[in-house]
């Protein structure tokens, strides 16, 4: 039994709710057995809100926010999303639909949004996230962001009803990442993955089960450089980063983790973009790469971020190929 499966189980048993938190190896800010169930049942209260909650995790305050779409009802479970900002950035301007979109589609697609709060530089602001060889203060502190996002996770089920086996993690550059290391490392939570703008930089990765992956990359984009490199000039401190993987070598790692056929089938193609899926992949290892001509290091569909810069590409809508992608999965046992 997986250790989310075990979590799920507990979720139907209620002795189990305080063990939930202990799976994670770090300290969960849940309260008493009797206030985590008062305050799953009272969840239906807090639909259609976006609230911030902060928990213990090895020894530091660590935050994030949480969006719940109005139409939420506890006895209705639905799937779960981490959102992890990028390089530099905040839970609270990942969470600015202005920029991502991300709380809108939570509503319009009906999933609870989880958007954690790198290591900041300053706070929470200027936050970045240890997804191996890049980056930051998080990287450098060797800030174990894999066991926070698993904590981030059981206190989510402990509070709502998510459907078991629809956990996913989505990110944007470094964020995009970090979602590339859950799904090496906490393959037994996140059924899929989802990265816009960020390579593979893992050190190791070694997946406990195959997991579903979706790369979303501009050709243009001149800081994490398609075929593989940190743009030139696009870094304050190029020690803060590294020398990115590329976008092909990228797929062929998770063509192979995912033991998929070598030469993918093109699925989409429009003008400004194009998608390629790859077949025969594992059960559960499916494995999908969207291109755009332009957009440079942004987020398709989304809204500019980057002054001075041209903005995002929209002949793609990211969260829609994110949630077309992640829906088409078949059930994770």
């Amino acid at each position: 039994m997986t250790y989310l499966s075990r979590v799920f189980r507990c979720m139907s048993m209620l002795p189990c709710l305080v063990l939930a938190g202990l799976l994670s190896g770090s300290p969960v800010n849940a309260g008493p057995l009797s206030e985590a169930l008062q305050q799953r049942q009272l969840s239906s209260a807090r639909a259609g809100r976006t609230l911030t909650v902060t928990l213990t995790h090895a020894g530091q305050q660590r935050s994030f926010l949480l969006h719940v779409p109005r139409h939420y009802q506890p006895a209705q479970p639905i799937p779960l999303v981490l959102a992890l900002h990028g390089g530099g950035g905040s839970m609270d301007f990942m969470a600015n639909d202005r920029h991502y979109g991300l709380i809108s589609h939570s509503e319009q697609a009906g999933y609870l949004l989880v958007l954690p709060n790198g290591t900041g530089a300053l706070g929470n602001k200027l936050a970045t996230w240890n997804a191996g060889r890049c980056c930051g203060k998080a990287r450098d502190e060797a800030v174990n962001d894999v066991a926070f996002a698993r904590a981030v996770v059981v206190w989510v089920l402990q509070h709502y009803t998510v459907t078991p086996g629809r956990v996913y993690a989505v990110g944007m550059s470094n964020g995009g990442m970090m979602a590339y290391r859950l799904a090496c490392e906490a393959a037994d939570v996140f059924a899929g993955v989802a990265s816009v703008a960020g390579t593979d930089n893992t050190l190791t990765c070694q997946p406990s089960r195959p997991v579903a992956v979706l790369h979303i990359h501009a050709q243009d984009d001149d800081h994490v450089l398609f075929n593989g490199g940190a743009g030139p000039g696009a870094f304050r401190d190029d020690s803060k980063v590294t020398d990115f993987t590329s976008v092909p070598a990228t797929m062929v790692q998770w063509q192979t983790h995912n033991q998929c056929r070598p030469q993918p089938v093109r699925s989409l193609t429009v003008a400004g973009a194009y998608c390629e899926r790859y077949t025969g992949c594992a059960a559960g290892g499916a494995l999908q790469l969207c291109v755009t001509e332009q957009g440079g290091h942004s987020w398709p569909g989304g809204g500019r971020t980057r002054i001075g810069k041209a903005g995002p590409s929209q002949a793609l809508d990211a969260n829609d190929v994110m949630w077309a992608f992640f829906s088409g999965l078949p059930s994770r046992p």
